[in-house]
């Protein structure tokens, strides 16, 4: 029997699908890498050679140059001693990774009569879509493919239908469900409907083979 779960579970989906998906790694990295070019400016603006910097700090030559040009990680074991010495504050070298800008900037997009609006900016797993269905979208059309599915009802009702069960589901209800299970959602006739919608790149290839809106 096909596994459905209406309005529970929603916290715990999200944080499974969500866990580690908006790392902040390549930010960090690409601040680390900064810090060696940063530290050759300074040094070279106060006309410091690397020989007076290794006395002045007790580092060997060679592992500042080699600090420098990137070839040896920074450490605060590393970097206080050598900021003592050129007189400047830890923010001067080390920032803190720039935040990006969180709005989501992609271009919605139609499919067989319904609207998908991207609402996640990152090209990982899950994608998250605000699909937007026609009241004429009422002919149940069940697919299956890898994956899973978390459905949110903006604006019901939302006919839903996994395997056997055939439900229909009102506004500010959930649902989630193993997409190996034939399934479709759309309206009961009455009205357009709108819901939230979370899959992984299966469920995007099978439901937003698109073209972008004209605007």
């Amino acid at each position: 029997m096909a596994d459905i779960k209406t309005g529970t579970n929603v916290a715990e989906t999200g944080t499974r699908w969500f866990d580690g998906a908006m790392s902040v790694e390549p930010r960090i990295t690409s601040e680390l890498n900064q810090i060696a070019p940063r530290l050759r400016r300074v040094r070279e603006r106060k006309s410091i050679t690397l020989s007076e910097l290794a006395k002045a700090t007790g580092i060997s030559t060679s592992t500042l140059s080699r600090l420098e040009s990137g070839q040896r990680k920074p450490s605060l074991e590393l970097l206080l001693p050598i900021l003592a010495a050129l007189a400047v504050p830890l923010d001067e070298i080390v920032r803190p990774p720039q935040v990006d800008d969180p709005r989501v900037l992609r271009t919605s997009t139609r499919s067989d009569g319904r609207t998908f609006t991207p609402l996640s900016q990152h090209s990982g797993e899950p994608q998250t879509f605000k699909v937007s269905i026609p009241a004429t979208d009422r002919d149940p059309k069940p697919r299956s493919h890898a994956g899973f599915e978390w459905l949110y009802v903006l604006s019901g009702p939302v006919r839903l239908i996994l395997g056997e069960h055939d439900i229909v589901m009102q506004t500010g209800e959930a649902a989630e469900f193993d997409t190996q299970n034939p399934h479709w959602f759309g309206s009961t006739g009455s009205r357009p409907v709108e819901v939230l919608s979370m899959f992984g790149k299966q469920g995007e290839r099978i439901h937003v083979r698109a073209r972008p809106i004209a605007k």
